[in-house]
């Protein structure tokens, strides 16, 4: 006779109770104001405010959500390298925890964290993330002075 085994249960607990969100005196709104104002969502790049948003969308009352990577890339329709490279910067940035199975969207931290360094290598690198290479290569792009040859005009 076989032992029946009780079901896999997922735990509803937060993972980082301390953590869980409030609407507080700075807005009524689950987004605080204060995520704009001082600076949380210029330091986000446009996929990590995706999935930023997507987990809000998706949490309960502490926060937790519990998408699959396969549905939040489908859902935002993203590859599944950028949403890695999009969760990972939100947990370094500290707006969310994950325990493999489950998101928590955090309380905001004090300021918005300036992300991961990296240094820059390639030609790719620099035209992705150095401003002074961006600034050159759109110069390069739209030169001063010439004229486009659609432009008939005398």
């Amino acid at each position: 006779m076989s032992r029946s085994r009780p079901p896999h249960l997922i735990p509803r607990d937060p993972i980082r109770p301390e953590r869980v969100r409030r609407i507080g005196p700075d807005g009524f709104a689950f987004v605080p104001n204060r995520f704009l104002r001082q600076g949380f969502f210029a330091a986000l790049r446009p996929e990590q405010r995706e999935l930023y948003f997507l987990l809000l969308l998706a949490a309960d009352r502490n926060g937790l959500s519990f998408y699959h990577h396969d549905s939040i890339c489908a859902l935002l329709q993203m590859e599944l390298e950028i949403y890695l490279q999009a969760r990972n910067a939100l947990i370094t940035c500290d707006l969310i925890a994950y325990d493999g199975t489950r998101f928590q969207v955090l309380a905001l931290p004090e300021r918005p964290s300036p992300g991961p360094t990296r240094e820059l290598r390639t030609p790719e690198d620099f035209a992705e993330y150095d401003r002074a290479t961006i600034r050159t290569l759109l110069r390069r792009s739209f030169p001063r002075g010439h004229k486009d040859p659609a432009d008939r005009t005398p």
